[in-house]
């Protein structure tokens, strides 16, 4: 009885996995998909709302919170650009863009789905100036649009919720469903541990991250230091916001690989 259990268990896993897999139309691989995009950005007004309740958003007038919304703005715009460049409007459908700074020592950024961006204080101190900031902006802004997030989201309800679909998981286990999406989108403090972004996820993310933010306007080459920082941060125990964004020497390899073709975006400015 334990093995045919476990066999149809295993066979309804491996039905899951091939029938909601979708080819993205933002970096052009397959990935597994379970949740609609219109469904995680509902859940995403409702969790940010809270979110904000739950931590010291500055207001608009604080300085931190203007450059913030600054930066993220510019980028919004270069991310509308380049998708009406390339007759692809429809990966932003739903979008409303919000950016808010939270007060915190903590080092990090994020991004749900439809636009909702947090950035904690903590991190402007290894950021140092705009460009900085607007290297990690469209880094976590790439992530969403790219829809990095409902991969892991879809993964992890595979591997912890035997694949249901979102209404029934709220239905059954709300509090481990929303746990799961605050964590698949970089929110939480066990992030890294649980739900780490893949390395596939990181390039895809830097990569796109450099073509927004030079869009905008921004020197796609502060990437460089501004990682080396982020590296260098914490000493011995580097900041929370490493765990699911190494920064090593292949990344930095990377960013430079991807820099010639940011470098004609923001030369094009």
């Amino acid at each position: 009885m334990y093995r045919n259990i476990k066999t149809l268990t295993t066979l309804l896993l491996v039905l899951i996995l091939s029938t909601g897999c979708v080819l993205n139309q933002v970096t052009g691989r397959k990935q597994l998909s379970l949740v609609s995009e219109p469904e995680l950005q509902l859940m995403a007004v409702s969790q940010y709302r809270q979110f904000l309740t739950e931590n010291k958003a500055l207001g608009s007038s604080n300085q931190n919170a203007a450059l913030v919304n600054r930066v993220g703005n510019n980028i919004a715009r270069a991310v509308t650009q380049y998708f009406t460049n390339q007759n692809k409007t429809q990966i932003l459908e739903g979008y409303n863009w919000e950016f808010n700074t939270v007060e915190s020592k903590e080092a990090n950024a994020w991004c749900m789905p439809g636009g909702k961006v947090v950035v904690y204080t903590g991190l402007l101190a290894i950021t140092q100036n705009e460009n900085a900031l607007a290297i990690v902006m469209g880094h976590e802004i790439a992530h969403s649009i790219a829809k990095h997030g409902n991969e892991r989201m879809s993964q992890a309800m595979v591997q912890q919720l035997g694949g249901m679909a979102l209404e029934v998981a709220l239905a059954n286990e709300p509090d481990h469903t929303r746990n799961l999406f605050l964590m698949s989108y970089g929110v939480g403090s066990q992030v890294g541990a649980m739900l780490p972004w893949s390395r596939q996820q990181e390039t895809e993310a830097d990569k796109y991250g450099l073509i927004f933010s030079a869009m905008a306007g921004y020197d796609p080459r502060e990437a460089i230091p501004f990682w080396q920082r982020m590296s260098s941060a914490g000493g011995a125990k580097p900041p929370e916001f490493l765990s699911t964004h190494p920064s090593d020497e292949t990344r930095i390899k990377k960013l430079k690989q991807f820099m010639p073709e940011a470098l004609k975006y923001y030369k094009s400015k």
